[in-house]
C-alpha cells in the first residue's frame, strides 16, 4: 500500500516536472532586435550629449551595438554604438566615459566590465531620450515581450 502510494506521488511530481518545463517553452522570449524596436520607437531626436553626475540609476542591453541607459528613475537614454561591443549582452556591470559632467556622442564610451575585469570600451555613435512613460505602457500591454530593466551598474567611472 505504501509502495503504491509512493509510486503515483512519483509519477504526479515527474509529470508536473515535465507540464512546468513544458509551459516555460510556451511562452516566446522577446529578442535583441525586437528589444531594440520596442526602445527605438519611442526615442526622440538625436541630441549631442546628456548631463552624468557619475552614476547610472539602470540599463538595458539591446543586443550588441546599443542599450538604454536611466540616468534617473524618470530618465534614460538611447544609446547606440559604433560597431559591435563585446561582451555587453552578458556583462553585469557597465560604467560610461564622460567630461564636465557630460557624456557625448560621437566622443564618450561604453565601458563593459568583462569577465577578466577589463573595461572593453565601446564608443557611444549617437544618443536619443527616450520617452519611458511610452515604454512603460508598450510593456504593459503586451508584458510577454517586456525586456528586463534596470540592471545593476558600476558608479562613478
Amino acid at each position: 500500500m505504501v509502495s503504491t502510494v509512493r509510486r503515483r506521488l512519483r509519477s504526479a511530481a515527474a509529470l508536473l516536472a515535465v507540464l512546468a518545463l513544458a509551459a516555460c517553452g510556451t511562452f516566446p522570449r522577446t529578442t535583441d532586435a525586437e528589444k531594440y524596436a520596442l526602445y527605438d520607437a519611442h526615442a526622440g531626436e538625436a541630441v549631442n550629449h546628456f548631463r552624468y553626475y557619475g552614476s547610472i540609476n539602470g540599463w538595458t542591453p539591446l543586443g550588441d551595438s546599443a542599450l538604454a541607459v536611466w540616468t534617473r528613475p524618470s530618465e534614460a537614454w538611447l544609446l547606440d554604438l559604433s560597431g559591435r561591443c563585446q561582451d555587453l549582452t552578458s556583462t553585469s556591470a557597465i560604467g560610461l566615459t564622460s567630461n564636465m559632467s557630460r557624456v557625448n556622442a560621437r566622443f564618450d564610451k561604453v565601458l563593459v566590465r568583462s569577465r577578466a575585469s577589463v573595461s572593453i570600451p565601446c564608443h557611444i555613435q549617437q544618443i536619443r531620450p527616450l520617452d519611458i512613460k511610452a515604454i512603460r505602457a508598450a510593456e504593459k500591454r503586451n508584458p510577454a515581450d517586456a525586456p528586463a530593466m534596470d540592471q545593476a551598474s558600476d558608479v562613478g567611472t
